[in-house]
């Protein structure tokens, strides 16, 4: 399995570990007293997933994550363990052949068993997507009442917190803050909402002094030992929306750092968005490759 830069690794089974779970994107694997999470470079659009990956993808989602988990765990703890790469020594991968390690080594992590939150915790700095379709209906979002006369991307007064439920398939449902409280009970609601607004504050804070708008973002969290942690992918071109400040003009939809090459591509087709997603050309896919690239180097400086 040679670890050329194009080649994309979209299924992986490994010898002799178990799979708990294959996401969209992430591989989970059982390593006992922990987990192995492993992003490939699958890519979904429009919640289906595409026939051909995006080479590098993968590794980019893990490093930014490695990234953030660094900038916060002074105020936040999370669920990292180690990287992969200097974990080989865990039984359960000693034994993996050598280039399925090297294959493995900067798209994986290894992390604490936590129990997710059945709620996914958005924060909204700016007003897109369905915040900004609920806007145009009822000036609200998730509920909450927002100024009038704000246009598509605007930056909002503040920043808001706007929990959704967590689909297995489709798209997750945005719901009021009481809802989320019912669902993880009220004081874990108020301690999820108000570590979701100090982290995305602070990287947002940080990524605008590096050319990035972080418009909004989706944290996980789960509990451990009792306690609140930041688990998963944290601050990605997956799970947030990087927008470049140099072209930020409000009013219009904004070019972002993600798989926009691969939504705009899939509009200009005859295509019901519905499985089997359509194969993508070779620009469109060396784009998009080069955006993630782009992102990880503009946020932390480093060439991948």
């Amino acid at each position: 399995m040679a670890n050329s830069n194009n080649e994309t690794v979209l299924q992986l089974e490994l010898p002799g570990v178990k799979k708990l779970k294959s996401g969209k994107v992430r591989e989970v694997f059982d390593l006992g007293d922990r987990l192995l999470f492993v992003a490939t470079d699958r890519l979904s659009a429009f919640d289906v997933i595409m026939p051909n990956g995006i080479p590098r993808k993968g590794e980019v989602l893990t490093q930014i994550s490695y990234f953030w988990f660094a900038q916060t765990e002074s105020f936040q703890p999370n669920h990292l363990l180690s990287r992969a790469g200097e974990a080989f020594g865990v039984p359960a991968l000693a034994g993996l052949p050598d280039d399925l390690k090297t294959k493995l080594a900067r798209r994986s992590m290894i992390v604490k068993k936590a129990k997710p939150l059945a709620i996914e915790c958005v924060v909204r700095g700016y007003l897109a997507g369905s915040g900004w379709k609920e806007y145009q209906k009822s000036q609200t979002v998730c509920g909450i009442k927002l100024p009038p006369g704000l246009k598509e991307s605007s930056e909002l007064p503040e920043p808001i917190f706007t929990p959704a439920t967590k689909a297995e398939t489709g798209h997750d449902e945005n719901i009021p803050f009481a809802e989320a409280a019912k669902i993880v009970g009220a004081d874990i609601a108020e301690e999820a909402r108000a570590k979701s607004l100090k982290i995305y504050n602070s990287a947002r804070d940080y990524a605008r002094q590096r050319g990035i708008i972080i418009a909004d973002t989706k944290f996980e969290f789960g509990l451990f030992d009792g306690k609140l942690i930041l688990i998963d992918e944290v601050l990605t071109p997956d799970s947030s929306r990087f927008w470049p400040a140099d072209q930020y003009a409000p009013g219009k939809g904004q070019p972002s750092f993600d798989k926009q090459f691969v939504r705009d591509y899939l509009e200009t087709l005859d295509w019901n968005k519905t499985p089997p997603g359509p194969g993508l050309p070779p620009e469109v896919v060396a784009k998009t490759s080069a955006k993630y690239l782009e992102a990880y180097e503009k946020l932390t400086g480093m060439k991948l």
